[in-house]
């Protein structure tokens, strides 16, 4: 018997907490992003009301949302919230890591939606380079970078961790070993 296990909040749970998000500033630069937006789950019924709610103040009424079906399992047609409904549809056009917002009366909003099984500090760096604004990085574009800048992050967590376990030898990765006389000797240049 296989079972998978899924790192995401429970339905109850992900509904009582407060939307994880990260705004632009109002300012007058126009940029790719308005912010990002961070999950607990992938189920659209559960997340969309938290972060209704959330924009409510600063957007205004939320009335359509629009994903690519690609990053979430099921897409409902609508979602109930605060006594109202949201109308959710799908492009597989869009980029999969965007979400966009609709409202009537203010206009339309792009958020980098962050996988929910994305650790922290991946996030953090995800939630701020979304909201600088008048930023030209797409969401697709910033989660790239990420991918490469937390296999970067890997690789030194381990080249330290070879450290540590060969008692701190100076390596170089284009030669073998340094001797002390290939290092630069304080107030002199390199011989």
């Amino acid at each position: 018997m296989t079972s998978t296990l899924e790192r995401t909040a429970p339905r109850d749970l992900a509904a009582e907490l407060p939307a994880r998000l990260s705004l632009t500033p109002k300012t007058t630069l126009a940029g790719q992003l308005d912010g990002a937006w961070w999950p607990r789950s992938r189920d659209l019924e559960t997340e969309l009301p938290p972060l209704a709610a959330a924009l409510e103040e600063p957007w205004g009424r939320i009335t359509r949302v629009t994903v690519n079906p690609t990053c979430w399992p099921a897409v409902p047609h609508t979602v109930h919230t605060a006594g109202r409904t949201l109308h959710v549809g799908w492009f597989t056009e869009q980029d999969p890591d965007k979400l966009i917002l609709l409202s009537y009366t203010v206009g339309r909003w792009d958020l980098l939606v962050i996988p929910p099984e994305t650790d922290r500090a991946a996030a953090a760096r995800l939630m701020a380079a979304a909201a600088i604004p008048g930023s030209v990085l797409t969401a697709g574009v910033l989660m790239a970078n990420e991918a490469v800048i937390g296999r970067g992050i890997r690789d030194v967590q381990r080249q330290e961790g070879g450290w540590e376990n060969e008692g701190g030898a100076c390596m170089s990765p284009y030669a073998s070993l340094l001797d002390r006389s290939s290092l630069p000797v304080p107030g002199s240049t390199w011989r």
